[in-house]
């Protein structure tokens, strides 16, 4: 399925499956509310989709999807690709992030690795993450997060506000901010979104 508020990409989308004989297009949706509507009837394996759309966004559908149809796998297809579009998508749990420039091979491809259980991302976003999550060549490495951190961090995985993920330790709030500075510090971030997101792609939490 394809899900993007611009006619002339929709169109241009399909057009650029037509003829691909192990992949077909069984909807197109306008913005998200229309796409979960499309999801219920037409149960698409893979969605592309596009991040900022009005009426619900692509952030906003993927969480919706993944609660009412965890088995249908959403990859992101945006011109947007600056950390914080990236982070938000992949701690919603996307297949893939790509660009809208990328060729018709890669998005074919890119459509059979999700469907396969696999996720894929554009080569200027992985090399962006390698560089975040990999020390400097001859520098110290990186230090990784206390046992203390990872529980916070999973707390802000399940979208714990501080007051919550201080009542949930028994810490007081300003605790908790000491402890996301540090996780900051540790993981080359400087928000709790892209925390988590880098956490999970470590494989943290």
């Amino acid at each position: 399925m394809i899900v993007d508020d611009h006619p002339v990409v929709r169109d241009g989308l399909r057009g650029m499956f037509d003829g691909v004989p192990d992949i077909t297009v069984v909807a197109a949706a306008a913005d998200g509310r229309e796409a979960l509507a499309l999801a219920r009837s037409a149960r698409p394996g893979v969605v592309l989709m596009d991040l900022r759309m009005p009426v619900l966004d692509g952030v906003g559908t993927i969480e919706r999807l993944a609660a009412d149809h965890p088995e249908i796998r959403v990859i992101i297809l945006t011109t947007y690709d600056d950390d914080a579009d990236v982070s938000r998508a992949l701690a919603a749990g996307v297949s893939g992030y790509l660009l809208k420039d990328a060729p018709r091979e890669e998005l074919h491809a890119a459509v059979r690795t999700a469907a396969a259980g696999g996720r894929v991302l554009a080569p200027k976003i992985t090399t962006r993450l390698a560089a975040r999550l990999m020390p400097a060549p001859g520098g110290p490495p990186a230090a990784a997060p206390s046992p203390r951190e990872l529980e916070v961090l999973r707390l802000l995985a399940c979208g714990a506000a501080n007051k919550e993920v201080a009542r949930a330790l028994l810490i007081s709030e300003t605790t908790v901010k000491t402890h996301l500075k540090h996780i900051f510090a540790k993981l080359g971030v400087d928000s709790r979104t892209a925390a988590v997101a880098v956490a999970l792609e470590r494989r943290l939490i």
